[in-house]
Formats: structure tokens, C-alpha cells, sequence
């Protein structure tokens, strides 16, 4: 590779990257091409010897997220509660409402709710399918182990799968936009234990099952 091409490789890979912790962070509305090229310590017209618009920069982004997701880490774990658990809980931590914390897939959810462009209205369908399809995924296997209290149904699987991911995106959008911690985290908290009570986990579990979730999973 020459050293112009090297170059152009390394340049495309600083917008991607700043784009990626922007849109993230802030939503696709809310950040500019300016605003990314200014992170990544560039000229506002390098932009276009790279990407063609801020929509083709957003799907880069998007599939950007998708190669490090710790979703996709997750769902390779080990076929038990605790594991599920962290799949399902771990996108409420308040970690991942920080601006340092890392971005996945998840985030376009919490981002994007009622976004009119088009093609973010379509990543947001692609989003929300790739988790919905993760956790029927994780639910079946253990449903057939006989480690989850219910048949394993399909129909019955993706109702509750759709359940968890609009409770996800619900509690937090909700929290993102209060201002004060303690609410938040009882906003993400009673939010955590619905999940697990519709997983099937008793009322009288729901502390100890929390409580047994890895650390390195829920600050990872």
C-alpha cells in the first residue's frame, strides 16, 4: 500500500470512529459533519473524499458497532440464567449511560426513537430485529435445557423477547432524560426485575440473581 493510500486508510478509519462514539452518544440528529471531523482532528472537506453523505457515514457506523458489540460477546456464553441475565440487564446499567461507556447496536434503540430519516429508520428495524432474534435465541436454548420455568414456544419466546426490548428502550430513554441518579438507577432497577419476573425468576430470587451477574460483565 503506498503511503497516500495508507494515508487515506488511516483518515477514513479516525471519521469512522469519531462518528461512531458521536452517533452513540448523541443520536444521528444531533451530530454534525463538522462536529466528527473536528473529533477526528481532520478538515471538514476530507469528508467527502471518504463518504458520499452523513447517512452513508451513519450506516458505516452502524456496522461498525456491530463487530465489537459485547451483545455479541455475550450471547456466546455459557447456556445459563446468570448469562442471560447479563444479556438482558446489562444495557440498564447506569455505565452504559455515561458518555465513556462503549457502543453497541443497542444504542440506535435508545437513540433513534421516532427518527423520520429514512435511512435511519431502517438501521433502527435492523437494530431492533438483530436483538429481538439474539434473545429468542439465548431464551430457546434455555428453555429446552429446562432451565426457564415455560415451554419452549416460538409464539411464546418472541412475545416475551419483544416484551424485554421494549422494556429495555423504554427505561432507558426515561433515564437519559432524568436528571437525577437516584431516580434513574430506581428506574433501571424496577425495570431489571420486571425482565427477570417475566423470565420466570421468583419474586423472592430477583436480589440474589442480580447480585450474581459477573462485575466484569456490567462494567465491561
Amino acid at each position: 500500500m503506498s503511503y497516500s493510500e495508507d494515508h487515506k486508510a488511516k483518515s477514513k478509519d479516525r471519521i469512522l470512529k469519531s462518528a461512531t462514539e458521536l452517533f452513540c452518544r448523541y443520536g444521528f440528529d444531533k451530530v454534525s459533519i463538522s462536529q466528527i471531523m473536528k473529533l477526528a482532528k481532520l478538515t471538514h472537506g476530507a469528508f467527502y473524499a471518504h463518504f458520499e453523505s452523513k447517512e452513508a457515514l451513519y450506516n458505516a457506523s452502524f456496522l461498525e458497532t456491530l463487530k465489537g458489540s459485547r451483545a455479541a460477546r455475550l450471547v456466546k456464553g455459557p447456556l445459563s440464567i446468570k448469562h442471560l441475565t447479563a444479556l438482558v440487564t446489562s444495557y440498564w446499567n447506569l455505565q452504559e449511560l455515561k458518555e465513556k461507556s462503549k457502543p453497541g447496536p443497542e444504542t440506535i434503540l435508545f437513540n433513534e426513537i421516532g427518527n423520520e430519516n429514512a435511512e435511519v429508520k431502517k438501521l433502527f428495524e435492523t437494530s431492533y430485529h438483530n436483538l429481538k432474534k439474539m434473545l429468542e435465541t439465548r431464551i430457546m436454548a434455555l428453555s429446552r435445557l429446562k432451565k426457564l420455568p415455560f415451554e419452549p414456544d416460538r409464539d411464546t419466546i418472541a412475545e416475551k423477547s419483544r416484551a424485554i426490548l421494549a422494556s429495555l428502550v423504554g427505561a432507558v430513554a426515561i433515564a437519559k432524560s432524568i436528571p437525577h441518579e437516584e431516580e434513574r438507577r430506581g428506574i433501571l432497577e424496577a425495570t431489571q426485575k420486571q425482565i427477570l419476573i417475566m423470565l420466570g425468576v421468583n419474586e423472592s430470587e430477583l436480589d440474589s440473581v442480580l447480585g450474581a451477574v459477573a462485575p466484569d460483565v456490567w462494567q465491561s
